[in-house]
């Protein structure tokens, strides 16, 4: 009998031996497609001006068009994004 030592343990059947295989998380868990839609939106917010660690930050948190609309009527980027936050 197996005993798993946490909820998290996943267990493959291989050839007759078990072999312990680590849970999927953070960026591993996220879908290829996620993970396009991210890219594009960090690249559009670096576009905007926004530097590549803040895009890669808040892409997944804040509306980019809401920040496009700011920094074309004249915002500064970094102040665009902190009204927008």
């Amino acid at each position: 009998m197996l005993t798993l030592t946490g909820p998290t343990l996943a267990y493959k059947e291989r050839k007759g031996a078990r072999e312990m295989k680590p849970p999927i998380t953070g960026h591993d868990a996220i879908s290829r497609d996620d993970m396009l839609v991210h890219n594009w939106r960090v690249s559009q917010l670096t576009r905007l001006g926004l530097p590549g660690p803040l895009a890669e930050i808040y892409a997944d948190r804040i509306d980019w068009h809401q920040v496009a609309r700011l920094v074309q009527r004249g915002c500064p980027p970094h102040l665009a994004l902190r009204i927008v936050r």
